[in-house]
């Protein structure tokens, strides 16, 4: 059993991709360590995993509050990143580090493969007979990470595409015409479905939303899109780049018969990044509406979201405080005797909404995927359900309001 008042050092490391408060969350760490005797020192690695191998620190204790307190506000990682998977050479060399510098308490921020880095690095330090404190913050603005209500950058990224949707359809009001916007996830829909919490009026966009958790058709697809338009003479469309056909075959991979995709780091298609598949959807749809005969020549544009949902400035207030809050159990679950785990964030009540953290094993996040449940989606598999909207409206914060115009109120004459 590990003794509950181990001295030595602590590190914090965030890996994978940022969101607007990754930093809140390590913010949180430290705060919550800060006079905790023993921990000698608090030590930030660079670059994640990489940062402790090459033994890049920056002495997080040396910060001023008014320092921490301004980076808990910022978005994407001062600490920078890596997507780096440990290998056994790794781990070897990562515990050389640990126990030159008596490193024994680890908090790693980020998503599930950073849970299963943990789990990993863990399991290394118990076969040398080494202790250690190892603590994964949960962090994804996929929010797709199992045992997890939802996760810390999920509010802000999701309050981006909530107004980047109320924008675009006010917009797409002024002139009419098609526009398609794609957003993260290549298998939970979290964040294309957050495009439905902008919504006020009964008309307002998106019009439609697709998800991969629903096996998408193209046939259906454009079905539905001459149908909105014929109604509106306008249709708005939210897209997760993850969807497949009822094959699993990606829709890019499809419309684009299977030739000239680029692909990722782990050989999978690259599905966003390129801006080919709201490319290609717009083009399939524009070319039936017009042979259908819905419009002469169809105004239709198509947008990638890409990175800009991940580190916009505009956190969601509660997104903030929970990843602090969330960094700050981190800290006292390592304090109270913990061994190791994943802290989580669960919903304690509804109305009105409240948060809970939880420790839970590494073993039941690490490397797996939470996708959206099937009573989130609508029944047409073309939207989201009320019950989705009751589930994250509390998490993006208050919208700015907006006001529409009184059509009725026309000039007599």
């Amino acid at each position: 059993m590990a003794n509950s008042t181990i001295k030595g050092r602590a590190v914090i490391f965030t890996q994978g991709g940022p969101t607007a408060v990754i930093n809140a969350s390590w913010v949180g760490v430290v705060q919550g360590l800060m006079l905790n005797r023993d921990i000698q020192d608090i030590w930030g690695s660079i670059n994640g995993i990489d940062g402790i191998m090459n033994e890049n620190f920056v002495d997080l204790r040396a910060q001023t509050v008014e320092t921490l307190e301004n980076i808990s506000y910022t978005p994407a990682s001062q600490l920078r990143s890596t997507r780096r998977k440990p290998t056994a050479e790794d781990n070897a060399r990562m515990l050389d580090v640990f126990r030159k510098h008596n490193i024994r308490y680890a908090f790693g921020i980020g998503g599930n493969d950073t849970s299963e880095s943990l789990d990993i690095i863990n399991d290394a330090g118990r076969a040398r007979e080494f202790e250690l404190r190892v603590f994964h913050v949960a962090k994804t603005v996929d929010n797709d990470l199992m045992e997890n209500d939802h996760t810390p950058g999920y509010g802000s990224a999701a309050r981006f595409v909530a107004n980047a949707f109320r924008g675009v359809s006010l917009d797409n009001q002024c002139f009419g015409g098609l526009y398609i916007g794609v957003c993260m996830g290549r298998h939970a829909g979290f964040l294309a479905a957050a495009s439905a919490l902008g919504r006020r009026q009964p008309d307002d966009g998106p019009h439609l939303i697709y998800l991969p958790e629903c096996d998408f058709d193209l046939e259906k697809f454009a079905r539905d899109a001459g149908d909105v338009y014929r109604r509106l003479g306008r249709c708005v469309i939210a897209v997760s780049e993850g969807i497949e056909d009822a094959t699993h075959t990606p829709v890019l991979q499809v419309l684009s018969a299977g030739g000239g995709l680029e692909k990722d780091s782990h050989g999978n298609v690259q599905l966003s990044g390129t801006g080919a598949l709201a490319d290609k959807l717009v083009e399939f749809l524009k070319d039936r509406l017009e042979k259908e005969g819905a419009a002469k020549k169809l105004r239709a544009r198509g947008d990638t979201l890409g990175y800009l949902q991940r580190s916009f400035p505009d956190q969601s207030p509660v997104d903030r405080e929970e990843a602090l809050a969330l960094g700050r159990f981190a800290a006292s679950c390592a304090q109270s005797g913990n061994i190791d785990g994943s802290c989580a964030i669960v919903r304690a009540s509804d109305n009105p909404y409240r948060p809970d953290y939880r420790l839970v094993p590494l073993k039941n996040v690490a490397g797996k995927t939470r996708r959206m449940p099937p009573e989130f989606i609508g029944p047409k598999q073309n939207d989201v359900s009320d019950a989705f909207i009751r589930y994250a409206l509390p998490l993006i914060g208050e919208l700015s309001p907006v006001g529409a115009l009184d059509l009725t109120k026309k000039v007599k004459f």
